[in-house]
């Protein structure tokens, strides 16, 4: 038989244990008297049993005598009662939470956890961590898988708690993982290149950065097509204006380069402006409004006949949707080409691209992205050699907490400041992105962390106001700037940190594609010495009644997340509008319609007969005449059957407004939330 004792507030636990299973339990005192220390008021009972027997304290002594005696910890006086009777007694390590359930667990290396000052085992360790996420908040299963494989990690209960206790932060122990930088590849000097000195010179360049000279490696300077695929703040843009440059000065072709939002064509308008005022014009095509305001006017010169026409992919797209083209066009760049993969807009860039090589079938094509799924698949579709540089051009930190949403604010402001207080070696200080879902949470948080730290930044401010707030970051007059997921894309501030408020855009979760562009706006090397991404999670959190899974669980999922091939989809709305602006493209020749849809990515669906149907299109002998009502489909970027819809309320309500508000009210409903 083994007897264990082991002490617990001022008393002694007894467990009788035959190796297997407990016999019996028991607690005594030891009293001290004249002749040593000696047990007292010793209760046993039987496995299984609730009450406590009273026992002569002799059967202790006897069973002592008689058995292997092990002790969880050597108090002095337990040490000199054992020592009278000549019992040599031996210490053993156990999780105390197991003995005060009448278990004997053994702790060792594989299965011993830290808890406070003392180790308990795995099980126990769980079932703590298990009440502690309780208080916190609903977590999902995922989540507790993520929070387990922590405790396999850290071995210590405490360290995996501070993710769920975010005013006890410790950055070491709330780190998911960490992205290295890898000594970057030897390049070239710009003046080695075969470019034009004038070009050189303008440049403000030096040596070319990895990923550019990877692409110069891969023809870059030879006309080559090519997916450039590498991190945020690696030099990709500069990929597109070496070529174009080139290209428009040896007298090859005009320079297109397409960006996703009004905000970023506004920055890379002015900054090729500045730059290459000497040698070419510039020009910016984006779309235009429609209220006639200081605030909403153009931004710059609008001639489709400048050198360099820089322009988002709706504004450029609507020239040839009104059956006009761009001529002379040597070098198209399509910046955040993983756009093609958007449920409403892939279609439409897509499109877009098959339009312009036909237009232009002797350009040269640059697709850049910072994040993208099976890009080799992609670069086959698009007839592209894939120039890819995986590494980071500075280290990247990616912290996860779990909070409640009104910790956050909270936790928020301790971040800003704190990263602002930092000085990297370049002497800048580093600066915040908040990534939120809601125009009305910027607001919030920016409001919170106070007008001299941060300011609000989105689609709903005029360009005007947009910009005010990107020279005040851009001088360092500001810490932060808080900006919907919406704008990830377009929000090109140079930040050396990251922090998540929410994971959904509006009320849908992020993508893989969509979280990688967002962290990636981390860490610049010609400011930073590194890059930190913080999420909060709210366990239980979601953002729609539809969605099963939850804030913390989308977290994870988007940490680990494999991103996923870029594929356009097509339904009858998209394909639709896809072919009538396709047709209006190819001025009604179906067989280069025919051909312009071989040069997409993705596959429309058979639609002719439908908008034959509905007496949109007309076919005859090799062309399709298309009606008034199609021409608006095209023009206007809707489909067939949102043309249907706002035909049949023609019918039924008085006025544009009323029509645009049936369409739209859900969608804008949404959006304002």
């Amino acid at each position: 038989m083994i007897v264990i004792i082991a002490p617990q507030r001022g008393s002694y636990k007894l467990i009788l244990f035959d190796g297997r299973s407990v016999r019996e339990t028991g607690v005594f005192e030891l009293a001290h008297s004249t002749r040593g220390y000696r047990p007292t008021n010793l209760k046993l009972r039987a496995s299984g049993r609730r009450n406590y027997q009273n026992v002569p304290t002799k059967k202790l002594i006897d069973l002592i005598r008689g058995s292997d005696v092990r002790i969880t910890k050597p108090e002095p006086g337990l040490l000199a009662f054992l020592g009278d009777f000549q019992v040599p007694p031996a210490e053993v390590k156990l999780c105390r939470i197991c003995l005060l359930e009448d278990k004997v667990t053994p702790l060792s290396k594989k299965n011993g956890v830290r808890f406070g000052r003392e180790h308990i085992c795995m099980e126990c360790a769980e079932r703590e961590l298990r009440r502690e996420m309780g208080y916190v908040g609903r977590f999902g299963t995922r989540s507790f898988s993520h929070i387990r494989s922590l405790l396999d990690s850290y071995r210590d209960v405490d360290r995996v708690l501070s993710l769920l206790q975010p005013e006890q932060r410790d950055s070491s122990q709330t780190l998911f993982d960490r992205m290295e930088a890898v000594e970057p590849i030897d390049t070239q000097h710009i003046t080695q290149l075969p470019v034009p000195p004038a070009f050189a010179k303008a440049s403000g360049v030096e040596y070319l950065t990895p990923v550019q000279q990877l692409a110069v490696n891969a023809g870059l300077l030879e006309r080559q097509d090519l997916l450039v695929v590498s991190a945020t703040a690696s030099g990709k843009t500069f990929v597109g204006e070496m070529a174009g440059l080139k290209n428009l000065l040896e007298g090859k072709g005009r320079l297109l380069f397409l960006v996703p939002l009004v905000a970023l064509a506004n920055q890379k308008y002015l900054r090729f402006r500045e730059r290459y005022k000497g040698i070419a014009s510039v020009s910016l095509q984006t779309g235009r409004s429609r209220l006639n305001l200081p605030e909403t006017r153009p931004v710059g010169e609008r001639n489709t006949r400048a050198e360099i026409i820089v322009g988002t992919y709706e504004g450029v797209d609507t020239v040839f949707r009104n059956g006009k083209t761009l001529a002379d066009i040597g070098t198209v760049v399509i910046d955040e080409v993983q756009n093609l993969e958007e449920p409403e807009r892939g279609h439409r860039l897509d499109g877009l691209i098959a339009r312009i090589k036909y237009a232009s079938p002797k350009a040269q094509f640059l697709y850049l992205s910072a994040t993208i799924g099976a890009p080799s698949v992609l670069a086959r579709k698009l007839g592209a050699k894939l120039v890819r540089y995986d590494s980071r051009p500075v280290p990247l930190e990616r912290h996860l907490i779990f909070c409640e949403k009104k910790k956050k604010i909270q936790f928020i402001k301790s971040m800003v400041k704190e990263e602002f207080g930092r000085r990297s070696s370049k002497g800048y200080h580093g600066q915040t992105i908040v990534f939120t879902n809601a125009r009305s949470r910027c607001h919030t948080l920016a409001d919170a962390l106070g007008q001299n730290v941060a300011r609000p930044y989105h689609s709903g401010l005029t360009s005007q106001e947009r910009r005010q707030v990107e020279d005040l970051f851009a001088s360092q007059k500001i810490a932060c700037v808080v900006t919907t997921a919406a704008l990830a894309a377009g929000v090109d501030f140079p930040a050396s940190q990251v922090i998540f408020d929410a994971l959904a855009m509006g009320i849908k979760w992020l993508s893989v594609q969509e979280f990688n562009q967002m962290l990636g706006r981390a860490g610049r090397p010609d400011f930073h010495d590194q890059g930190r991404i913080v999420i909060l999670a709210e366990p239980g959190a979601t953002y729609s009644k539809t969605s099963k899974a939850t804030e913390e669980e989308m977290a994870i999922l988007l940490l680990k997340g494999e991103m996923e091939e870029v594929a356009p989809v097509y339904d009858l709305e998209g394909s639709s509008e896809e072919f009538a602006a396709n047709a209006v493209a190819c001025h009604g020749d179906e067989a280069q319609i025919q051909w312009m849809e071989r040069l997409m990515v993705g596959s429309l669906e058979p639609v002719l007969q439908t908008l034959i149907e509905t007496k949109l299109v007309k076919r005859k002998k090799g062309e399709i005449e298309l009606t008034d009502l199609a021409r608006v489909m095209a023009r206007h970027f809707i489909g067939v059957e949102k043309l249907m819809r706002v035909r049949d309320l023609v019918r039924e309500m008085e006025g544009p407004l009323m029509i645009a508000a049936e369409i739209d009210g859900t969608k804008a409903g949404e959006e304002r939330s």
